[in-house]
């Protein structure tokens, strides 16, 4: 597809209240069409934001009583948007799955895709996050078609495995996505250069939309939801504070970016040999 549209992220501060995060994200999602927007773009966690385990699964149901996901397909249809949601926590047995939809312009679910890749670590400064605790991964990845092409979608820690962004531009995406809710600390170190990487590793337009600032529940989120062309260049990013950012999108540079550096074409299988020091001889026999 060579057609050209415009992509927006909503960059949200979510909190612990579902229905006021469903306001805010129509209301920004609405903003972003106003601007001209075809394509919309919420972060992760769009519809609660809260650590608190018990908490969750107290406000969490299936995604069919979903309050943000209902209200996101009744503006797609109205608008005729096709919108990402970046994710919503939905109840998947004892835990919950952070599941990310494809609406189309009719207000149907084209795609859903749970979460992979879950962020289990210690941060330096203290921080713990261990999101196996109250998530369930999921354990496959989804390329889901747009009126533009194919979009490959992933969810925030993803970002960090390359081998599933190749998977999807070799299986014929040329947009992918993490919509994120990254930490502050993580996010100055690597949201950048993460999201040039596989842009380029790829020739594939990356669009996320992210949580920014200090939110109900203590984290603080790195915000600068970002827009990268195949190329690596950035094409739009936000700072801290809510709000929507656009860039206009033109998929013949996907085929641009491919045809110059030919990476997908070009890997070769291979395997990995070890080579082993041998032992030292014996000073005396020498």
């Amino acid at each position: 597809m060579t057609t050209r549209f415009t992509a927006a992220c909503v960059q949200m501060r979510s909190g612990r209240d579902p229905l006021k995060n469903r306001d805010s994200a129509v209301a920004l999602v609405r903003e972003a069409v106003a601007g001209g927007a075809d394509f919309v773009q919420t972060p992760e966690m769009t519809s609660l934001v809260d650590r608190k385990r018990d908490d969750m699964l107290a406000k969490v149901g299936p995604q069919e009583a979903d309050p943000t996901l209902a209200s996101l397909r009744e503006v797609a249809r109205e608008r005729g948007t096709v919108i990402q949601v970046g994710s919503i926590a939905v109840k998947a047995g004892d835990k919950i799955a952070n599941r990310a939809f494809l609406i189309g312009p009719d207000g149907e679910i084209l795609a859903s895709y749970d979460k992979v890749h879950l962020f289990d670590v210690d941060l330096p400064n203290g921080e713990s996050w261990r999101e196996s605790a109250t998530y369930s991964g999921g354990d496959k990845a989804v390329l889901a078609e747009t009126p533009w092409g194919l979009l490959g979608m992933t969810i925030c820690y993803d970002v960090r495995f390359a081998a599933l962004y190749r998977a999807l531009a070799e299986g014929g995406a040329s947009f992918l996505s993490a919509p994120a809710c990254f930490t502050k600390q993580t996010g100055e170190a690597h949201w950048n250069v993460l999201h040039r990487a596989r842009a380029i590793e790829t020739g594939s337009f990356m669009i996320s939309a992210a949580q920014g600032g200090l939110h109900e529940d203590g984290r603080e989120t790195f915000g600068h939801s970002i827009i990268v062309d195949p190329w690596g260049r950035i094409l739009a990013q936000a700072g801290s504070e809510p709000g929507v950012i656009l860039a206009e999108i033109d998929p013949a540079l996907v085929l641009d970016a491919r045809s110059r550096i030919p990476t997908l074409k070009n890997a070769r299988p291979f395997k990995i040999e070890r080579a082993s020091i041998p032992p030292a001889k014996d000073a005396k026999s020498a």
